[in-house]
């Protein structure tokens, strides 16, 4: 296939992984076991320098560099400013389409995106399409179940194997062009948004270039990295599941906080098309009310919305999912049709030859290990036994609880063939003979 030629889903993209000298018997790095003689090659080296050993770096450094005011508040400016180019820019924009951005908006969401170092528009999103297509399989890229820290930093930490690599569409992309421009000076954005930029500011702002290299360069770099990372793990390991278990994403707020919003993961995943991911008024997502604004301002147009009752839909159906677990785990007698069939007249004869069996329903129940308990008295239910007690038992002399009715069906011993009662008036009639009787006594 020519490197330009469209694949199968349409990506112009591809690259051939395998050298001209490949053979079937060569194997990629990841798929030998990790020994003490090969375990440094399995390592991606650069990104374990980036993401790991120059934060370290850092954070020894704050031994001796102090945090001034002005540093720490220009790097939470910069945090915030950078978690809204990924959340809703590279995220919600760019990965999901779920609303339209004017040109300077663009702009502003690509420049610090870039600054947050978490690689160019068009491979981020690339990737996060894979994970919303191949959710919990082999081909994602961040997925859960290889292990909570291999979804959280791992994925980059480590080589994948290239036969487990997903593929995503992102021709629309390739249609902007400030993704286009991005991704061709990413190198440069980066270091500048990311680095250059901050340090400056606090070295010429307030001559701290020490504080601007720590605080607003490193670790705001690192710490924003970690909480994004946070989406990829915590987000689809800690949480509720209120719209659907069949993936591993949840809802939780601790992600939701330092990620301006991104912790709804459960919902985003089932709505993934929609500017929110949280969608009660007391839920904390800045990047929506970001989003919102920008509309007013008409930066923003097109936000998707989900509709209201496709969404409650899940909600219920997850509720019933939820419910069917609870209600498997509880006795409900044995099944009806796991019950043996009785002709009526059997059902007479288990009663004369002593059995404590009243009918009710249609369904033959053994009342003994509960007659001494009744709360009616013994002497009623045993008046109903070889008797059909539907009437009785639904109104006729008690109109019987739900409980009632949950402990009778633990009881169940037959069904009577053809599920044929006596009339109500039939049964009235036999319990005021019974009644009679036992007044008699």
């Amino acid at each position: 296939m020519s490197r330009m030629a469209p694949a199968v889903d349409g990506t112009t993209d591809y690259v051939p992984m395998r050298r001209k000298t490949f053979t079937k018997l060569d194997k990629h790095i990841s798929e030998l076991p990790v020994t003490w003689n090969n375990w440094f090659k399995h390592v991606e080296w650069f990104n374990v320098i980036f993401a790991l050993l120059i934060p370290l770096a850092g954070l020894i450094a704050t031994i001796w560099v102090p945090l001034k005011m002005k540093t720490g508040s220009f790097a939470l400016f910069c945090y915030v400013n950078n978690g809204l180019g990924i959340t809703a820019g590279y995220h919600r924009l760019w990965s999901h389409r779920s609303y339209r951005a004017s040109f300077p908006l663009r702009i502003y969401l690509a420049a610090f995106g870039a600054g947050s170092v978490q690689g160019s528009i068009r491979w981020w999103s690339k990737e996060h399409r894979v994970h919303h297509r191949y959710t919990d399989t082999n081909k994602d890229p961040y997925c859960i179940n290889k292990g909570l820290l291999y979804s959280h930093i791992g994925w980059i930490l480590m080589k994948k194997n290239p036969k487990e690599k997903g593929r995503s569409d992102v021709s629309d992309l390739d249609q902007d062009p400030v993704v286009v421009w991005q991704h061709r000076h990413y190198i440069k954005c980066a270091v500048f948004m990311g680095y250059i930029l901050p340090i400056s500011v606090c070295g010429l702002g307030w001559d701290d270039w020490a504080g601007g290299i720590i605080y607003a360069g490193i670790l705001r770099v690192f710490f924003f990295q970690q909480a994004t990372f946070c989406v990829n793990s915590l987000a689809h390991w800690l949480g509720e599941q209120p719209f659907d278990s069949k993936h591993s994403p949840r809802d939780h707020l601790i992600t939701a906080i330092i990620t301006l919003g991104e912790g709804y993961h459960n919902f985003h995943h089932e709505f993934p098309s929609d500017y929110r991911n949280a969608i009660k008024w007391y839920q904390y997502d800045p990047t929506k009310w970001a989003i919102a604004m920008w509309e007013r301002l008409s930066l923003a147009s097109h936000l998707q919305k989900f509709p209201h009752n496709e969404i409650e839909k899940g909600r219920v159906q997850q509720l019933e999912k939820k419910l069917d677990e609870r209600r498997s785990s509880l006795d409900w007698g044995v099944p009806l049709s796991q019950l043996s069939a009785w002709e009526w007249q059997e059902y007479k004869e288990a009663a004369e030859n002593g059995q404590q069996v009243i009918a009710v329903s249609g369904v033959v129940y053994d009342v003994a290990r509960f007659a001494d308990t009744h709360p009616g008295g013994k002497m009623l239910l045993h008046a109903w036994i070889g008797k059909d007690a539907t009437a009785a038992f639904h109104g006729g002399i008690y109109d019987h609880s739900n409980a009632a009715h949950n402990l009778l069906s633990s009881m169940r011993l037959a069904v009577l063939r053809g599920g044929e009662l006596l009339s109500t008036w039939t049964c009235l009639k036999f319990w005021a003979f019974d009644t009679w009787s036992l007044n008699d006594v």
